[in-house]
Parts: structure tokens; sequence; C-alpha cells
């Protein structure tokens, strides 16, 4: 019990993010961005696949249809398993930072990542020549670059995205990681003031 006129230390409060979980825009994002890549994969093989390319602009870009074995550029077509364990294994990782969300721009970020990974992680499991083996359908190609599709497009996006989220200092729950550290400074020198 406190003596009269003596300072209690309040409890303190741990301070919630603000705003609300963005879990439904992530998944609006990573809807579209899958569906849209799941659309154009299908008409592109429906209607390019065995046929010339099309140029798009001149040489420089063209649409033709490539199955892809391996990673960006073709690199790994030995390990088309693994790369179909780590695209499971960063859709995990989104849905659990999906928990704790409530960044508008992360969540269009992540989002934009976990539609490209499912993108890609659907023609592993679906596409010939066999489920968990399965090539990926790439299918813009940009002269002395590479051949993709649309789910890299959205990772490429998504990455960058988290980036500069990351370089500005912003957390997937709201929180900047400056004030963060400034908060736990000014705690610090507070308590040694009153020490």
């Amino acid at each position: 019990m406190a003596e009269p006129g003596e300072v209690t230390a309040a409890p303190v409060a741990q301070e919630a993010p603000k705003g609300r979980r963005r879990i439904g825009v992530l998944m609006a994002v990573a809807l579209v961005a899958f569906m849209i890549d799941l659309g154009t994969k299908l008409l592109v093989v429906a209607r390019l696949e065995n046929h010339a390319a099309i140029k798009v602009i001149g040489d420089v870009v063209t649409f033709q249809v490539i199955r892809n074995s391996g990673a960006a550029f073709g690199m790994g077509q030995a390990l088309t398993i693994v790369f179909t364990v780590i695209a499971a294994s960063v859709i995990v990782v989104i849905w659990r930072i999906a928990r704790r969300l409530y960044s508008l721009p992360w969540a269009i970020a992540l989002g934009l990542l976990l539609g490209g990974a499912l993108g890609n992680l659907t023609d592993r499991l679906f596409r010939a020549p066999a489920a968990f083996r399965g090539h990926v359908v790439d299918f813009i190609s940009v002269q002395h670059f590479a051949v993709f599709n649309l789910a890299d497009s959205a990772i490429v996006c998504g990455g960058i995205l988290v980036v500069l989220l990351s370089f500005r200092g912003s957390n997937p729950d709201g929180t900047v990681h400056q004030q963060a550290e400034k908060g736990a400074k000014a705690e610090r020198g507070g308590a040694s003031d009153g020490e």
C-alpha cells in the first residue's frame, strides 16, 4: 500500500497496434494476382503454345510459351521439387505474418508475394510432367533478359515493396522501427534518471 504523497508507478500498458487487421486486403490482393496469373497462363497455353511468338514491342518484347522446370531465368532445372517446397514454405511464412498484420502497404506487398507464389506453385503441383514436378508456364519474353509470367512479376513487385517498407522502418503490425527504438531509449533514459 502506498504512503500518502508517494507516487506509484502505473502499470505499463502494452500499446496495441492501431487500426484494423489487414488480412482481408492481403487475401484480396493475393486472389486477384493468382486469378490474373492463372487466367493468362490458361489463355496463352490454349492460344500460343506450339505457335510462333507474337511481337508486342518489335523483337524486344514478345509472347511465347516456355515450360520452365527451374527457378527464375531457368536456373536450377534439376531442382523442381525443391522450388515446390520453397514456394509452399513462403506461403506458410506469409500466413504466419498475416496474424499480426495491421499495415496496408505490408498487406499489399505480402498479397502480391502470396498470389505469385500460389500461381507458380499451382503449376508445379498440377502441370506436366508430374505432380510436384510440374513445369511453370512462362510467356513474357524480354530480349536479352528473361522469359517470365505474371506470378513472377507479382513476386518481384511484392519483394521490392517489402524492401522499401523495411528501409522506411515500417513493420507489418503497423509500428515503425525508429519510433519503437526511440521509445525504448526514452524508457531506458527515464529509468536511469530515476535511479
